[in-house]
């Protein structure tokens, strides 16, 4: 008979996905950190150059348009 040794990933499974699970809370993190200081510069500029609403309207749409072309291109 051939000697089989039988291992026990249960424990490395779930450290390793405890790992992932981290990573994933501190990108969303960063992430909408970032998304908050775009819009902190979104609204000082449309502020800062007295955009009407209509041209504000334009820049939120055109940012939002950005992140849509960002996310097809990580998928």
């Amino acid at each position: 008979m051939q000697n089989i040794e039988k291992f026990n990933f249960d424990a490395d499974t779930e450290a390793l996905a405890a790992v992932i699970t981290k990573a994933r809370i501190e990108e969303r993190k960063d992430r909408a950190l970032a998304v908050s200081e775009r819009l902190v510069e979104l609204a000082v500029h449309v502020h800062q150059r007295g955009l009407s609403g209509i041209e504000a309207a334009d820049l939120i749409r055109r940012e939002a348009e950005r992140y849509q072309n960002e996310s097809q291109e990580l998928h």
